[in-house]
């Protein structure tokens, strides 16, 4: 079999970690793939380097091929979302002078509620909130912008977004230069074993079922290396089902724990792994379900309603028309080579490739290629329901 080199990004987080499970455990071998993981300081460098084609696929944000194929923020180009490498596995903290005011103010520090969170928070803002993020364009700011503006306290000058690089973050907050930030794991708990900080929620306290990275490829790559990008869904497909069987997860932190590709302790690897989240120093671990899923619940299955729900966030953030925003999300997240490159090895497949993003408050089943397969909940903490129909059809 003929090997084939893979250049891929990715930064140092613990949802980067079917494709380091895809290597080491020869995964993309086994698929004529040599899968060579190149660690990236920053989101932004990850972006320019893929765009400049010194990469071929990346650990990416998942609006990040959406905005790069808007020609927001940096270099334009095409990417297409090959597949949803995780969902959920973000936390909100907050410093420990913001945590302590909002305690005063009625909140239960319960990391669960939305509501009575921003409540609290904006009763202990004394001035614009200092919110970091690790990119303007990343599931972090828009879970934020949909939590935040919902509260009737919020205006747009109550806020100001700080981009840090998640593992600047525990950094910025000890330098006071942040009252709050959003981050994937392992860097909240990081945060707060460093720099004091109390985690205030999870991110799926506000989307139950969030796309937080993607599988990301040029639409030129996809089209010329085609069997390539095959091989790669297959072999990432293997790494996130091995992943999610609850007896592999001693043997998932042991392996990140050693892998130079993270080059961190077991101690903040374990909480996303397992689920249970130690909110501040010295406080028991609170079980969060669901808190980093990789392949349960059709997780990896790249939703066109999802890349349109991210496109009509960004929209309205950055002022562009959200109809042609939303179609060329939609074209981005490539659920057709998806299921052309899966459905031959008889992976179980949605029978659609949209839904009705908010509708599900608890696991339901719906029609699939085999018959019929669990969707896990995907609400919005404040009931919304996101439907947008895409102006033009679009092939499955």
């Amino acid at each position: 079999m003929k090997v084939r080199d893979v250049n891929c990004g990715y930064l140092p987080l613990v949802d980067s970690a079917p494709l380091i499970i895809a290597q080491e455990l020869k995964f993309a071998a086994e698929e004529g793939l040599r899968l060579n993981l190149i660690e990236q300081p920053s989101w932004s460098a990850l972006r320019d380097m893929l765009a400049l084609r010194h990469l071929d696929a990346a650990h990416m944000l998942s609006p990040m091929p959406v905005s790069m194929t808007l020609g927001l923020g940096g270099l334009p180009a095409r990417i297409d979302a090959l597949m949803v490498l995780s969902v959920n596995g973000t936390v909100i903290g907050a410093s420990q002078s913001i945590a302590n005011r909002m305690r005063a103010a009625g909140w239960a520090d319960d990391f669960a509620n939305p509501a009575l969170a921003a409540n609290a928070l904006f009763a202990a803002a004394n001035g614009p909130l200092r919110i970091g993020v690790p990119f303007p364009f990343s599931m972090h700011r828009l879970l934020l912008n949909h939590w935040l503006r919902s509260h009737p306290g919020f205006t747009d000058d109550s806020i100001q977004i700080i981009s840090v690089p998640p593992p600047r973050m525990a950094e910025a907050l000890q330098n006071n230069e942040l009252d709050l930030f959003c981050v994937g794991e392992p860097w909240g708990s990081v945060a707060v074993q460093r720099g004091g900080a109390t985690l205030v929620l999870p991110g799926s306290a506000i989307w139950q079922f969030a796309p937080e990275k993607v599988l990301g490829v040029r639409h030129d790559f996809t089209w010329t290396h085609a069997e390539t990008c095959h091989a790669l869904l297959r072999a990432v497909h293997h790494a996130t089902r091995w992943l999610d069987k609850a007896d592999n997860k001693p043997l998932a932190i042991e392996i990140l724990t050693r892998s130079q590709h993270l080059n961190l302790p077991e101690q903040v690897i374990e909480p996303a792994i397992t689920g249970r989240i130690v909110t501040a120093s010295g406080r028991v671990p609170v079980e969060t379900p669901n808190f980093l899923l990789f392949h349960k619940q059709a997780a990896n299955f790249p939703w066109r309603s999802q890349a349109a729900w991210i496109a009509a966030q960004i929209a309205d953030l950055h002022g562009v028309a959200p109809g042609p925003a939303m179609d060329a999300a939609r074209s981005s997240f490539r659920s057709d080579m998806y299921r052309t490159a899966l459905g031959p090895i008889g992976v179980d497949l949605p029978g659609a490739s949209e839904k009705l993003e908010g509708a599900m408050s608890h696991e339901t089943a719906v029609s699939s290629t085999r018959g019929h397969m669990i969707l896990g909940p995907d609400a919005f903490f404040d009931g919304q329901i996101f439907d947008s129909p895409p102006e033009k059809p679009l092939n499955s």
